[in-house]
Parts: structure tokens; sequence; C-alpha cells
């Protein structure tokens, strides 16, 4: 039986009262704060002062405590809005919403679908918004929405991690690889390139963000009307 399916275990008077839900709370401030290396059975019951042996009771293992915590993350999201496409950007914004707010998300997101309540009900309201899609095209509009969002968010948290480490922001990285892109350009190798980076706007995160997502509901649009 799944973990979301399984009951848990009967109440009985202990110092520290426990549940999947505190354990799940206690292993995402974990995360938040130092990331998923942070996140170990052992941790979460140092944080809930219980004994390591109190939580298998309420989960078999990390990979469980790991799929509950992101079916706890697709809490916040929801999509919303009248038709596919307010429905689809809706997806968008909110996962990447839920990915800024919990950078261990991006690390998580992708691969086999999510199937808890939380994401199931996310699945629910976006591929019912899609009611007048061929039924054997809603999946595959769907993955490509995610895969953007997943590809727009993990180089986003890459960005930051990057910064955080290194303690240059993008406007010192970029200043500090000028002289050599000069060169580079300089070379007359690279034309294409020199134009872009001399000439066109410089967008932040949130710009290319919507610029991207706007060009994939395009094609889903033109696509569909066929």
């Amino acid at each position: 039986m799944l973990v979301w399916e399984r009951p848990e275990p009967p109440e009985r008077p202990v110092p520290a009262p426990l549940s999947r839900e505190r354990i799940v709370r206690a292993a995402i401030r974990l995360a938040d704060a130092d990331g998923l290396d942070a996140v170990s059975l052992r941790k979460v019951a140092t944080v809930l002062d219980v004994r390591p042996m109190r939580l298998y009771g309420y989960i078999d293992s990390k990979d469980e405590l790991l799929d509950l915590m992101v079916d706890a993350a697709h809490a916040g999201i929801r999509p919303s809005g009248d038709g596919w496409r307010e429905v689809l950007r809706s997806l968008a914004e909110s996962t990447r919403h839920a990915a800024h707010e919990h950078e261990w998300l991006a690390d998580l997101l992708g691969g086999r679908p999510q199937l808890g309540p939380h994401a199931l009900a996310t699945g629910e309201s976006v591929v019912a918004a899609l009611g007048e899609v061929d039924v054997d095209a809603v999946m595959p509009l769907v993955a490509a929405v995610n895969a953007y969002v997943i590809g727009a968010v993990r180089r986003e948290i890459a960005d930051r991690r990057a910064e955080r480490s290194t303690g240059m922001d993008e406007k010192k990285w970029q200043a500090s690889l000028g002289p050599y892109l000069e060169r580079s350009f300089a070379t007359g190798r690279f034309p294409a390139l020199a134009a872009v980076v001399h000439d066109a706007a410089h967008l932040d995160a949130d710009a290319t963000f919507r610029i991207g997502l706007d060009c994939l509901l395009d094609g889903i649009a033109a696509r569909i009307g066929r």
C-alpha cells in the first residue's frame, strides 16, 4: 500500500506526539534551510525530539519522505483560469513560484509523475481545462509545459546557487567575463552572438520566463487549431 493510503499508527500517550504531517513539515524546514542533503530520517527525528525508529511507524524510507514533501509542495500549485491557455499558464507560474519558495523542489520535479493526493488534484484541474482537446494530445501538451517549467526553474535555481557559492551576482559575473567575450567577438568568428550580446535587450528572469511560455502556448494554440 502506498504511503498516501496507509493509515497512521494509533495514537498513544507519548511525550512528543507525531504524525506524517509533522514529519513532512519538519523535513521541509530542513530542506528549505540547507537543501536536500540536510534531510534524513535521523535529522528529522532530532528536530521533532523523537527517536528515529518512531518515524518508521509513519514512513518506510527517505524516498517516501521525499514523495510526501513533493506532494505537500503541490498543495500550493492550484492552476486556475478560464480556458486551457489560462490554466496552463497558471500551472506554469504556480509551479515556478513553488520552486522558488522551496528550491529543493526543482531537484525533485520531473521523471515519473507525482501521484500523491495534492498532485492528483493539480492534474485533475489541468486535464479538466483541456476537455475540448483531443484526448491523445492532452498528456503531451501538459508534458511540454511541465518540461519548459522544469528546465526554466532549474536554470534559475542554479543561478541562485552559483551566486551564493561565488559571491557574484549576475552583473558581477558578466563583468568578470566581459574582457574574454570582447576578445572572442573581436576575432569575427561569432558575429550573430556578438550582435545579440551588444544589441538585444537584457531581460530579467521573470520576463524571460513569460516570453518563453508565450511562445510555447502560441505553438500549442496553433496545433490545437489545425
